[in-house]
């Protein structure tokens, strides 16, 4: 009798839970996407068909299918499945999960699959813990990240796993899993009709989550009742969320876009990656942030005027805030993507740190000292240095560096934009000062 009401318990909570997760395939069959994997001859099917599941890690962004294929294996699977979570769990859970795993080797020689949802979030000792036991193959190791695995998982752990990269969804996959949900039993069972312009503005938004675009067809379906159409399509996406983890490896990878956009002069992909990251959320300070550096790092002196642009668009996004402050933050952008651009401050810096940290601290040369005091004087200090106000043109050819570094040079300006007006002078002085002639025309 218990077990009666149990049944039917479970049946009631199934029926109650999300389009999503009731959708959720359990024969590789059925699993839709990730063809380089799981597609006839690949390498997880091969593993799931055989039963010879090694250590993985399956890294995507969401709704990619790795809980799905943790759920296909645990079906597939001779072995026991065990499931944990990163997020609700600690190593006392695991040691009873890897204490239950010996139990079965050492009673009946069967095998333990460990599905660690989220993975990346336990920590280093949570992930230590689990190490011994995966290098012994008390338990077999199914993670699932969406972060990097190279940052997120320790590399012991990692050297013992094989890694496993899932891919966005595309679109006709994603219509086959709404078509499936719209007819199967465990979804809709054909009492719901969605127009095909719909279904393809709802697949096309999910951005290859196929969880999004299950979730987004319920949503419309509690608007449009039996039948959706594209309103009640646009009505569910208003919702939608972009897909921008601001403390995840999409947060970096659209930073870069955005970086590497303005670096490149491409100004229209530059303003669409600033607002991908606006309109997820991200903080406009920590955009304009950047734009700062970046008017240092990749303008420069090429043209100097970025970087009062960049500091004046900080200036009003905090006066103004948002939804007003993307204005100066749009002229910025538009300002230093079209900008002409030279790395030379960067490069020169560089090469005045490593001579600094290299060379040590090399002594101050007499001349260059500062002597307030008559002993200071007496001991040479300042001797023969030469006012350059007191020459002609405010200059005199002069050694400012130590005896160590003389030649050295660390600013390589370039020809690009107003830095080729200081290239020319910088070669002008450096010509003057080791005594070399004039180039024809130049001036003194």
């Amino acid at each position: 009798m218990n077990d009666l009401f149990s049944h039917a318990s479970q049946k009631e909570a199934q029926a109650r839970a999300p389009l999503a997760e009731r959708m959720r395939p359990t024969r590789l069959e059925d699993f839709a996407g990730q063809e380089h994997l799981t597609g006839p001859g690949h390498f997880l099917r091969r593993a799931i068909e055989a039963d010879r599941i090694p250590s993985l890690i399956l890294w995507g962004p969401p709704g990619t299918g790795k809980t799905t294929l943790a759920n296909v294996i645990a079906h597939t699977t001779g072995a026991a499945f065990e499931s944990v979570s990163a997020v609700l769990s600690g190593v006392k859970e695991l040691r009873e999960v890897v204490a239950r795993a010996q139990e079965r080797l050492r009673l009946h020689g069967q095998r333990t699959l460990l599905f660690v949802d989220e993975i990346h979030r336990f920590n280093k000792t949570q992930q230590d813990a689990l190490l011994p036991h995966v290098e012994k193959g008390t338990v077999t190791l199914v993670g699932a990240t969406t972060e990097n695995p190279s940052f997120e998982v320790i590399a012991a752990l990692l050297s013992r796993c094989r890694v496993v990269t899932l891919r966005g969804l595309e679109e006709d996959e994603l219509l086959v899993l709404l078509r499936r949900a719209m007819q199967s039993p465990e979804g809709f069972g054909g009492s719901v009709t969605v127009d095909e312009d719909a279904l393809r503005l709802i697949a096309q938004r999910a951005a290859g989550d196929a969880r999004r675009a299950l979730t987004t067809l319920e949503v419309a379906a509690s608007y449009g009742g039996a039948h959706v159409d594209r309103a009640a399509a646009e009505e569910a996406l208003q919702q939608k969320t972009l897909l921008y983890d601001k403390g995840g490896e999409e947060h970096y990878n659209v930073v870069s876009a955005f970086i590497k956009s303005m670096r490149g002069s491409d100004v229209d992909a530059a303003l669409y990656w600033m607002a991908r990251m606006l309109e997820a959320g991200e903080d406009p300070l920590f955009v304009v942030r950047r734009m700062v550096i970046f008017a240092s790092e990749d303008v420069g002196n090429a043209d100097p005027q970025a970087l009062q642009v960049a500091v004046a668009a900080q200036q009003a996004v905090l006066l103004m805030g948002l939804p007003e402050g993307t204005l100066p933050l749009t002229q910025a952008v538009t300002y230093l993507s079209l900008a002409p651009k030279s790395n030379a401050v960067l490069t020169a810096w560089a090469g005045a740190r490593e001579a600094a940290v290299e060379r040590g601290p090399l002594p101050v040369p007499a001349h260059l000292r500062n002597a307030p005091t008559r002993l200071m004087k007496s001991l040479g200090y300042g001797a023969g240095y030469q006012y350059p106000h007191h020459f002609e043109g405010g200059w005199v050819p002069e050694d400012y560096l130590p005896e160590a570094l003389a030649g050295a040079s660390f600013y390589r300006p370039t020809e690009s934009g107003g830095e080729a007006q200081l290239k020319a002078r910088y070669e002008a002085l450096r010509r003057a000062r080791e005594g070399r002639p004039r180039e024809p025309g130049e001036e003194g």
